[in-house]
């Protein structure tokens, strides 16, 4: 499964109701995508944890459109056993323990995440180009 609405189809076919029942969760699960387009955004929702989040959010239940009262978890393992092809659900550990652990990850003490060079670049840049302005 690659889309939120495919999810949220197959949610509807199994538990009633109508897709845009179910959209807004599998959105949510699928968020990650935003930041990591492509597969390895699962680490982040796509996890027995998250769905303890995602419970957080929209609560244990929902009522679909049927009227009938629809378990998030469930929507929930659905949505991670469709893109695992039915065969599990990952913990952070299953995640994480092929993580390269990095000194920065030690609070702080050595080193800086590749993120923050990317940014300390971009004000570097922006400095450059207000001192330009200023020249001209």
């Amino acid at each position: 499964m690659a889309k939120p609405m495919i999810h949220a189809e197959s949610s509807a076919r199994r538990r009633g109701g109508v897709p845009e029942d179910y959209l807004e969760i599998h959105d949510f699960m699928d968020s990650s995508k935003a930041v990591f387009p492509d597969n390895r955004h699962r680490a982040l929702t796509h996890n027995s944890w998250f769905i303890f989040v995602v419970e957080r959010v929209f609560g244990h239940t929902i009522i679909n459109s049927d009227g009938n009262e629809v378990s998030v978890r469930d929507i929930c393992e659905q949505h991670i056993l469709e893109d695992f092809g039915n065969k599990f659900i990952p913990t952070p550990s299953d995640y994480l323990e092929g993580m390269e652990f990095k000194p920065w990850m030690n609070n702080g003490i050595e080193g800086y995440p590749t993120s923050h060079k990317k940014i300390a670049e971009a004000r570097n840049l922006s400095k450059r180009t207000r001192r330009v302005m200023q020249l001209d």
